[in-house]
């Protein structure tokens, strides 16, 4: 077993409450943006402040449709359990809610995944919320503006003002005109193009440090009828390819038992790639795929492919600055957008919204900058990112034959020996999935204990029969 702060302190943020006796520290904050995580900051704050309003130019109802400030909504999503078991908390019986509009709770045994063809083991307790984005996003929205202090301006939102080294008001514009909204606390959810950086360069403060790892990954989505076993019985199916790539420079293929009866299909190509384009293509490709792809895709289509581009992924650290405003902070994809194709996202919101909440709970002082919680926040993006990021950058480094320090390379060689290992070992299995869910800090799969057990593993399999 790993003993380190960072361990300690991650483990913390995925179970901090809801404090018991909340404490009015506002009387009004303003949330740029109405996204999954600005939503979530919104229900946190909800215990600290008379007035939430939340500043989004899409419309606010609460219906299943993608919004239109999310190009990616079409596509594959999901919340792990980290993420899921603090949504539970702050929005009590939530699962059920998405369950009794079709979602699907799928157990262990249903949670499936092929690395380069071989399936790996299953093995644990955790199960899965699988549904759309943008039903999941509906049941949040509707229980986010039901909570009394919460309020929406639909609007856009223009700048900030300043009053010493404090913000004081958000200024945004509307079909009416412009207008300005005086704010205790404004908190950032612009999500990874938001202008913040902007606002604070214009009031003589520094950008913060913009971080790039450059990925080009492609996905596409589509959408098929569901029938048979398959609605009595779920099973999520991924499909993981390691170098080179697998077909068409496929990276990963998801098949998520979804709501109305669906399956759906994401596909996510390395930037050498070619995503599918036409249901053609997307029965094609799911031909050469195992587990229940190829029948997935011969059901009926419910919608057509959906495509998304994302370049990078990209981080920002507010930590390093030498000077930052009072009653301003920034969380969710402003702050780290990473790739789609390891499902962190959500999770990533929902983490850092949790350190939002430990954050207000220790009742910080309103006129000093917030570095206790950028601190926190960062520690839980920078272990999200380096198990995504990290092994984004290893393929890339590899393809580019690019030579790295013994300590990187010894790391990589670490990971690539537990994940050789997990196909077969439940121990380590379950190890490397506490971190992938967002359950465990990456340090936790250091411990020499588990990495002998890995390699001896691999050794074992490596013999001849």
């Amino acid at each position: 077993m790993v003993t380190h702060p960072l361990v300690t302190a991650f483990e913390k943020i995925t179970r901090v409450r809801l404090p018991e006796h909340p404490v009015i520290r506002y009387e009004t904050v303003c949330v740029l943006g109405g996204s999954i995580a600005g939503l979530l900051a919104a229900r946190v704050l909800a215990d600290h402040a008379r007035t939430v309003v939340i500043v989004e130019r899409d419309p606010m109802d609460a219906d299943g449709n993608p919004r239109a400030g999310v190009p990616q909504g079409h596509q594959v999503h999901g919340i792990g359990p980290a993420g899921l078991q603090l949504l539970e908390q702050w929005f009590p019986g939530l699962t059920e809610d998405a369950r009794s509009l079709g979602a699907t709770l799928v157990g262990p045994d249903g949670i499936i995944t092929y690395v380069d063809s071989t399936r790996q083991l299953q093995s644990g307790t955790t199960s899965l919320l699988v549904c759309s984005r943008p039903l999941l996003e509906s049941r949040i929205r509707r229980r986010v503006l039901a909570l009394a202090p919460v309020r929406t301006l639909k609007a856009q939102a223009t700048g900030l003002d300043f009053h010493g080294e404090r913000v004081t008001a958000v200024r945004y514009t509307t079909d009416e005109g412009p207008g300005t909204l005086a704010a205790d606390l404004v908190v950032d959810a612009m999500g990874r193009a938001g202008r913040l950086p902007d606002w604070l360069e214009q009031a003589g403060y520094e950008r913060p440090r913009l971080e790039r790892m450059r990925t080009g990954m492609q996905y596409a989505t589509a959408l098929f009828e569901r029938t048979g076993r398959h609605l009595t019985d779920p099973e999520q199916t991924a499909a993981q390819f390691t170098l080179p790539s697998g077909p068409g420079g496929l990276a990963v293929a998801l098949a998520q038992p979804v709501e109305n009866r669906q399956w759906l299909i994401g596909i996510t190509c390395y930037a050498e790639g070619n995503p599918p384009q036409t249901v053609e293509d997307f029965r094609a490709l799911c031909e050469k795929l195992p587990g229940p792809f190829a029948e997935a895709a011969m059901g009926t289509v419910t919608r057509e492919p959906a495509h998304f581009h994302q370049a990078d992924s990209r981080r920002r650290d507010f930590t390093s600055l030498s000077r930052f405003p009072y009653r301003l902070i920034s969380i969710g994809d402003a702050v780290a957008s990473m790739n789609a194709a390891y499902g962190q996202g959500m999770t990533s919101a929902a983490l850092q919204a949790s350190c939002l909440s430990d954050h207000l709970n220790r009742n910080p002082d309103p006129d000093a900058p917030a570095d206790a919680f950028f601190a926190a926040q960062a520690m839980v993006v920078d272990a999200l990112w380096s198990f995504s990021a990290g092994a984004d950058q290893a393929r890339q480094d590899a393809i580019d034959g690019v030579e790295v320090p013994p300590e990187i390379r010894q790391a990589r060689a670490a990971r690539q020996q537990l994940a050789q290992a997990a196909l077969v070992d439940e121990t380590v299995n379950e190890a490397l999935k506490a971190v992938a869910f967002g359950l465990a800090h990456p340090l936790t799969l250091t411990d020499p204990a588990l990495l002998d057990r890995a390699a001896a593993v691999n050794r074992r399999a490596a013999e001849p029969s």
